[in-house]
This record gives structure tokens, sequence and C-alpha cells, in this order.
């Protein structure tokens, strides 16, 4: 390897910035009708604010403040003041979603056009061009379809248009074939209108409980909705309001949602779930600005969890602050391929939990993992070339693989879930992580253990970058003084195993060569039987010198 990229250094991930908690509630039929009648009339209300917000296309900072002014105080007179807060709120987060998504789509279409036209440029059987007329024929075709889509798109974005639905896109599509969705038209129904109500409200810091719209008592258990003005007559408390007949508990970090409720805002979401047929609440903040992450140099005085993650299973390694694999290497399971999106992200959470409960085992402070996301393969998509396969089976099945690992996922939930047991997580550049490993750690880890592979070996890896040492190991470092152990990390290979250190007092006796002698300074004349130093030929008289030793 001749040409190698600069590698960037390693990072402390942030960590997240809000927390949401949820739990179950087990209403009665009474509070479902009215939780219903809430959620069809606010969700009526934001789809108009919603259509009136995407009419006025893109606007200024200064633009949307007046915007969202003027759509609030009409919305007012039909809920209240607060609510329609949170309606205007959504709906202007809604827009900002869809323009960044209509912006990724023109940075995706136009990767594609610039690889397609690269190609292009090739003659057809050279090694950088198309293999065939036939193919490079397609590619033609393909980019004549994408230049359209592309056109489109950047009309689109010119004109401050995006395209937003309210329950989504693909919901909406399904009714037009629900045989092939695998829904009746009542249950295609019962979740299109699940996912069009509305019922949230946002945290006030300062008010009572953290919220006045909706309000959780952390002690007595109760949940109370302030009706908007046009249902008030539902109410069964005063001022307006609507207590749920069950009680409500968070069991899940419920001593959290209740120090923020009597603290600080909180912002409540209720929605229903058609697929289980329950109704749900969560409770969500955000953190303050206050809490500082731990330093790198704090996390590298300790052990270290590595993870390499590929397709259908995690590569784990723990390392300790030397850079040393403490023990086996372990393989956690993850596979993913053909569950829906539900089961993925408990798949995913289970995993994650492995993980940290290794950490807490080796009393590790940060994981280590790498820095990917493949962002450029996918937004390339089958136009990608390289040393990667790029056309038939192979290239699918490559694909395939690439768009199944859970790269940006995955570090979320990690993060997420790292930052709840008091673990950080450690980003790393990911290049050559695993070609140094099966160069320098493949072998030693088979001493280790018979079932280490390439990719632990990449973990390992990884875990020493996060740490600030090399790939490469350094030999015969085990006879470092005593004095110089704290300068110098002793790579051996296995960390715990290794003996006490002691300084054999016959060199030979302990198994490595005499401690070379310097060489005399210049102005002294050398000894009769020493021959001159750095010669390409023998000096006159060595031959005899030699035969006489």
């Amino acid at each position: 390897m001749t040409h190698l990229r600069s590698i960037a250094l390693p990072f402390v991930v942030v960590h997240p910035a809000a927390a949401r908690v949820r739990t179950r509630l087990r209403v009665e039929a009474a509070d479902e009708d009215v939780l219903r009648v809430v959620g069809r009339h606010l969700g009526s209300l934001a789809g108009e604010d919603l259509a009136q917000r995407c009419r006025e296309h893109k606007l200024s900072a200064k633009q949307r403040a007046q915007s969202r002014r003027e759509r609030k105080r009409a919305i007012t007179a039909a809920s209240s003041s607060r609510w329609a807060g949170a309606i205007t709120r959504t709906s202007e987060d809604s827009w900002q979603l869809a323009w960044r998504s209509l912006v990724a789509e023109r940075r995706t279409l136009a990767s594609r056009v610039h690889r397609i036209e690269r190609r292009l440029t090739v003659p057809v059987g050279e090694r950088r061009g198309y293999q065939t007329r036939q193919e490079s024929y397609e590619k033609r075709r393909r980019l004549q379809h994408l230049r359209t889509r592309l056109a489109g798109v950047e009309r689109r974005l010119e004109g401050g248009r995006v395209s937003i639905c309210r329950g989504g896109s693909r919901l909406a599509k399904a009714r037009h074939n629900l045989d092939a969705a695998g829904l009746s038209e009542a249950a295609w129904r019962e979740r299109w209108e699940a996912e069009r109500l509305f019922i949230c409200a946002d945290g006030e810091a300062g008010q009572l409980l953290g919220n006045l719209t909706v309000r959780w008592h952390p002690d007595e258990h109760w949940l109370e909705l302030r009706l908007p003005k046009a249902l008030e007559h539902l109410a069964n408390r005063p001022g307006g309001r609507y207590r749920l007949s069950c009680p409500v508990v968070f069991a899940y970090r419920g001593e959290e949602v209740a120090a923020q409720a009597e603290s600080g805002a909180v912002r409540y979401d209720v929605f229903f779930d058609p697929g289980k047929h329950r109704w749900y609440l969560d409770a969500s903040w955000s953190f303050s600005d206050g809490e500082l992450r731990p330093s790198m140099e704090h996390l590298r005085s300790g052990p270290v969890i590595a993870v390499d993650l590929n397709h259908g299973h995690l590569a784990v390694c723990v390392l300790d602050p030397s850079g040393n694999p403490i023990g086996a290497p372990v393989s956690v399971p993850l596979e993913l391929t053909g569950l829906k999106a539900s089961t993925r992200d408990g798949r995913i959470r289970q995993t994650i939990s492995c993980v940290l409960a290794l950490a807490r085992t080796h009393g590790a402070g940060a994981v280590v993992i790498e820095d990917l996301d493949f962002v450029a393969w996918r937004e390339e998509g089958r136009e990608r070339s390289g040393r990667r396969p790029s056309r038939g089976k192979r290239a699918k099945g490559f694909r395939r693989l690439v768009a199944g690992l859970p790269t940006g996922k995955f570090r979320d939930r990690l993060v997420q879930m790292a930052a709840n047991n008091g673990v950080a997580v450690i980003a790393v550049d990911p290049a050559y992580t695993s070609r140094w490993g099966a160069e320098h750690w493949l072998d030693p880890l088979g001493q280790i253990s018979p079932e280490a592979s390439g990719h632990h070996a990449a973990a390992l890896v990884i875990g020493r970058r996060g740490l600030g040492h090399r790939a490469r190991r350094r030999e015969r470092c085990d006879s470092t003084r005593a004095v110089h152990r704290d300068e110098r990390a002793a790579d051996s290979v296995v960390s715990g195993d290794r003996r006490p250190h002691t300084e054999p007092e016959d060199r030979e006796a302990g198994g490595q060569p005499r401690s070379r002698q310097r060489t005399l300074p210049g102005e002294r004349a050398p000894s009769g039987d020493e021959a001159t130093e750095d010669r390409s030929w023998s000096p006159a008289g060595q031959e005899s010198v030699l035969l006489s030793v």
C-alpha cells in the first residue's frame, strides 16, 4: 500500500440532547371516545394548517415568524393558544423535513448522473468503462430518465414546493391496492385515522408540572387534558379539563420523568396503535447544556469495548488501556434480514444491551465504533463502481448487503442507550481496519481463541485507534524496563495473563541478545582485531582474523 489516505482523529460522540419515555394508557371506553374526538378535531386543524404552510412555499426567517403568528391566531379560536402553538410548530417541522428530503433527493440524483456520465466517456470494453455495448446503451437510457427526474426536483426546489401527506404517502397509496398491502378496507381506515390523530402538547418551563395543556401528576398518577374550546362540554373537571379514569405510571425511567415534571418542561404525545389496539403516552424533554462530555484522556485511562458492525453479527473485543485484548473476542448475533421495522429495532436494542452488559462486567467507560455511514454508496446506488462489484448478481448482493447494515440506526441507538448507562461512545476513522487487523492481529487472536476471525481483528484495530495506539503492535516490548512502563505501552498479545516483569541477570540465559555496545569515538584508534564499520568490502587481513576466531 503506497497511497494511503490520512486517518482522521477519533472523537467522543455527543450525547442525545433530549429523552423520550413511553408508557401504556389502559383507558376505558368513555376515555377512548374522548381521546378520539379530541384527536380528530385537532387533527383536522393540523391538516388545514399544514396545507396553508405548504401553499406559502419557502420563506425567510422573518416571514416564517410572521406566517406562524397569523396561522396561530386563526387556529386559537377553535382550540386554544397552546394547542395552536403545538400545531403550527409541528407544521413548520414537517415542512422543513420535507425540504431536507427534497435536497437529499437532488444530491443523490446528481451523484448518479455524474457517475454514469463519467463512465460513458471511457470507451466500451476498457477498465473504467462499461463492458458491453448493450450495457452502455441501457445506461444511456437510464441517464435520460435520471436527468428528467433531476430537472423536476430542481424546479420544485426553485419554486419552494414540497409534497407532504399527513398519515404517510405509503399508507395513502396502499388504499388503491389493499390486496397487495394485506389490509381490508376497515383495517386500512382504522390505520389511516389513527395516523392523522393529533394530541401533542409542548412543555412550558416554570409552569405547574411542566405543562398546562396535558398534565401528569407523578405522585397521584392521574393524567388531565385541557380540552379545546369547541369540546369543553366533554370536561369532567373544572376549567374545561378532562381527567382519565385509569392510573398512569411510567414503569421505565419514571423517576426521571417525575423529576423533570416537577422542575422543568415536559412535552406529552398521546397516540393510538391500531395493530395492538392500545393507547400510549410519550413524555419527552431536553437536557440542559451544562452537562459535560467526558474527555478523551479520561476514557483512555480504562478498558474500552471495541465493536465492528457486520452483516448478521457484531465482532466485539475488550481492550485494556495499552491496547491489548482482554480475554477471547466475542460475536453477538444481529440477524435483521426480512424482518419488519419494529422487530429490527428490537433486535438492535437487544444486541446493544449485550454490549453494554459486557462493558459493565469489565468496567469499561467507552464503546469504540467506526464512523461509518455508507453515504456515497447509498447516494450513487448501483451506479457506484470501484474495487467493489458494480454489475451482475455479485453487485446486487453487495448493494443489498450495504443497505442491510443499520449503521445510522445502530449508532443512534447505541449513543442513546450508552448515555442512559453512563458509557461514552468514541467514533474512529474506518480506514484500513479490516486490512491491518488481518495483517497484524489475526494470528495472535487465533492463539487466544480458535473462533477468532478477521472481523474480531478489525474490532481490535478499531479499539486501538480509539485508545490512540497504532494498529501494528510493537515486537519484544515485554523486556521494557519497569521505570519506563508508564511511558510506553507493552503491547503483548493477551492482557492480564502476562507474567511479572523480572530483568534476568544473564541476558543469554533469559533468551535475549546481548546489549549492543556503543561505537568507539572517532579520535580513538580501534583495537587490532576490530574491523572498520560500515564497509561494503572486507579490509585486508580480515579473513585471517575471522578464521582464527
